[in-house]
């Protein structure tokens, strides 16, 4: 699910890339596909001129955004990891869910994720690894369409319904032959959940592997995140499994200051 990376601005505005598109295209060069590059790597997916690639990369090294190691290649630097740590839906979150994450890891001894939507995507923000031998091969950070998923069908189905509409009218990747490709389907799938506090994403990704997600509330009762456990599909037991993820989904929301009683 990666695509190389386009000059930022440029396909928005219609004009010429700015100092700010060119620089974020560096930075977005790079993803968990491509973690260490070359500057000629660099230019090539950014899109820049070698020239101009050399002279934003030392800008971007000597600010920390960027290290270079001995053999000359560029990973991303300490220095972003430090900012992305105070983005509210990142690791602070994180860190506030992880003891429920853990509780029902402890549970169940299977894949356990929590994610935040981006866009039309679900991006992973925690995964901790189960002993179940499933082909999605999650990754912090890694991000997946929100029908694909479970933990994207959990925050699709909360989403505001213009939102739900606008997307349930694009294109919907598949990825099986189980991918809910279909907008109608989509849309009684969404209901189901809002109905049974679940989400059941089932060999949508790869076909041997099934989860079951729980939407998570803020202060204000909007759902900012969803949990899941990530099964073998062979031995998935939706009933045994959902109450344990609604319990793991309640308590992180409890925690982010949401009260049910005065939802």
């Amino acid at each position: 699910m990666t695509a190389l990376p386009r000059v930022l601005g440029s396909a928005r505005t219609g004009g010429a890339p700015t100092a700010t598109d060119r620089l974020l295209a560096v930075l977005a060069a790079f993803d968990h596909e491509h973690p260490a590059l070359c500057l000629t790597d660099i230019s090539r997916r950014a899109g820049l001129s070698l020239t101009t690639a050399h002279r934003l990369v030392g800008a971007l090294t000597e600010w920390g955004a960027l290290e270079r190691d001995e053999s000359g290649v560029y990973h991303v630097g300490l220095r972003l990891w430090e900012i992305a740590a105070l983005a509210p839906r990142g690791l602070a979150l994180r860190q506030i869910a992880l003891p429920y994450l853990e509780d029902l890891y402890e549970a169940t001894h299977e894949n356990v994720q929590l994610a935040v939507r981006d866009g039309s995507d679900v991006v992973y923000i925690e995964w901790l690894s189960g002993r179940s031998a499933v082909g999605v091969h999650i990754r912090v950070g890694a991000r997946w369409p929100l029908h694909a998923t479970g933990v994207g069908l959990a925050l699709l189905a909360h989403e505001d319904p213009g939102f739900q509409e606008e997307y349930c009218a694009g294109a919907l990747a598949s990825f099986t032959p189980y991918t809910i490709t279909d907008p109608a389907r989509l849309r009684r799938e969404l209901a189901e959940v809002r109905r049974t506090g679940v989400a059941v994403s089932d060999r949508q990704v790869t076909e041997d592997a099934l989860s079951v997600a729980a939407p998570v509330r803020t202060a204000d009762g909007s759902v900012g995140a969803a949990v899941s456990i990530v099964v073998p599909h062979a031995d998935a037991q939706v009933p045994v499994l959902a109450p344990a993820v609604r319990v793991a989904a309640r308590g992180i929301s409890r925690a982010l200051g949401w009260q049910p009683e005065r939802a």
